[in-house]
């Protein structure tokens, strides 16, 4: 698991751009990033120049943080998505959506990706009946994701599912909160990728 020990309101400081954190906090007035929209640091808010690798790498950066990986972990699912046929950007993010973790934040079982982490690695959610611990876990088409039963009266999932109302439910999950269940109906098309990323600027930095 990885594990962001800096504040992570500067993560989206640093990246100029919300990454959804914080849950609940992310939508309020006291959201860091409204309230400071600049880099940290004593040159944060000075006018810079970034060259075409600065740009590069700030993507896979805000990416990789997004989602919550270490440098590792993303460029492991970068050299899986090389490998396929089809576009290395685009695999990228499938790859990266499907991960056990954000498919359980989406779907409205967890306030964050970090929070969806911990509650995976202490079994509070099954994958086809089956009890799955490992937040890296990739899903796939017509898999079920279910709270476990002993878990379903935890405040934290209960928050979850009444935050979500604040997100869009991407076409390619099916949430069922009553019955705590989630279904993966397709893979995931770019367009239904909410994160504000160039990921040709990812491959491009990868690449030279």
């Amino acid at each position: 698991m990885s594990c962001i020990k800096s504040s992570v309101c500067k993560l989206c400081r640093r990246e100029n751009t919300k990454l959804f954190l914080k849950g609940d906090r992310c939508f309020t007035d006291k959201c860091s990033f409204e309230r400071r929209p600049y880099p940290p640091g004593q040159h944060g808010q000075s006018r810079l120049k970034f060259s075409e690798f600065a740009l590069q790498l700030r993507e896979k950066q805000k990416a990789k943080r997004y989602y919550g990986l270490s440098e590792k972990q993303f460029r492991r699912y970068f050299e899986k998505a090389d490998q396929s046929k089809a576009i290395t950007g685009t695999e990228l993010l499938k790859y990266l959506e499907l991960r056990l973790d954000n498919v359980i934040y989406t779907l409205g079982y967890a306030s964050s990706r970090r929070e969806a982490r911990q509650l995976i690695s202490h079994n509070h959610f099954l994958v086809n009946s089956k009890r799955v611990n490992i937040a890296s876990f990739v899903v796939k088409k017509g898999d079920v994701i279910e709270v476990a039963q002993k878990s379903r009266e935890m405040n934290k999932i209960l928050i979850g599912i009444q935050s979500v109302a604040r997100r869009t439910m991407p076409s390619w999950l099916d949430a069922n909160h009553a019955a705590f269940k989630g279904t993966i109906k397709d893979f995931p098309s770019r367009d239904e990728v909410s994160i504000p990323v160039e990921e040709s600027m990812i491959v491009e930095y990868y690449s030279r």
